[in-house]
């Protein structure tokens, strides 16, 4: 079976599906929040209907990088913060995959940064999901961009200078429009998000809070948490872009100082993705990309041959 006509078929999907036939032994740190990642995409893919051989995991380096060896689904392992544009490419030769991105907190919003951005920006339907736990993990104990101020490092003895980045409103001013944090001590809530956002036509970022006890011992461990959508406290419309724009400072306010917000914050039904846009400009082709490598009758074009000659 390829994964062109496996892609649509409908039957009862079971999440041991996703677990690899030899499992191997997950490296990962005893307490470590990565495990709560995994956990709730194993939850969410059969709810959405998607089978293994529907969906590519594409990661970066770090401890977030090994997802895709202990999860059974097409898996590409990218160099360090460009999960996204591989991803992009991806998804772009073959719309009908579910393309899933997956990246630490140094390898998203630093090293790959400027791929957020504009992966943000032009609204690739794509679930990105964010590891972030405040540190370098996998390099032994680095600050990160979202360590917080005077947080001690190696790179840091005397404390982090700066203030962290703020991840959530950043995704929101790039042009997300699916913008939702979750965090590994909460695995229901996490669940749906990511079912949320597998399933949301658009660019979906998770922030998804992963603890760290071997080397971001100072952090809390997202504990206790507080849904906002759940507490009678928050009241702000998602759909709203300054509503949640005010949330979501909030929120990033507040995390260092021991309150923990999770759940949706905006959430934008109406913009088209950039598939959508390129079709609707003509400029993604009728049979996708991909399909032509099984396809002996496909007439393949060159770049050469679409563009016009620039004079």
């Amino acid at each position: 079976m390829s994964a062109f006509n496996a892609i649509g078929e409908e039957r009862e999907i079971d999440r041991d599906e996703y677990t690899p036939g030899v499992e191997p032994q997950p490296t990962w740190c005893p307490g470590c929040g990565d495990f709560g990642v995994l956990k709730s995409l194993k939850q969410a893919l059969p709810e959405v209907g998607k089978t293994p051989e529907e969906v590519l995991t594409v990661t970066g380096i770090g401890c977030s990088g090994k997802l895709n060896s202990y999860l059974d689904t097409y898996g590409f392992h990218t160099i360090h913060g460009r999960s996204l544009p591989v991803a992009r490419a991806a998804k772009l030769a073959n719309p009908e995959l579910e393309v899933i991105a997956a990246g630490g907190d140094g390898d998203g919003y630093g090293i790959g940064g400027n791929h957020f951005i504009h992966t943000a920006r032009e609204n690739h339907d794509m679930t990105y999901i964010v590891f972030n736990n405040e540190i370098f993990g996998l390099t032994k104990g680095q600050t990160s961009p979202t360590s917080p101020k005077g947080h001690k490092s190696k790179t840091q003895p005397s404390g982090s200078a700066k203030s962290p980045l703020r991840p959530l409103s950043m995704s929101l001013n790039a042009g997300a429009t699916y913008v939702a944090r979750t965090a590994a001590v909460n695995p229901n809530q996490a669940k749906e998000i990511i079912k949320e956002a597998i399933e949301h036509d658009g660019f979906a970022h998770v922030d998804f809070l992963t603890q760290c006890p071997t080397w971001n011992k100072d952090a809390r461990q997202y504990v206790p948490y507080i849904d906002v959508q759940e507490s009678d406290d928050y009241d702000f419309d998602v759909s709203d872009r300054e509503e949640a724009a005010q949330m979501m400072r909030e929120t990033e306010d507040v995390l260092n100082e021991g309150t923990v917000l999770t759940g949706r914050y905006y959430v934008d039904d109406e913009s088209p993705s950039y598939t959508e846009e390129k079709k609707a400009v003509g400029e993604m082709p009728e049979q996708p990309v991909a399909e032509r490598y099984f396809d002996e009758d496909a007439e393949w074009e060159r770049s050469y041959d679409l563009l016009e000659r620039h004079t």
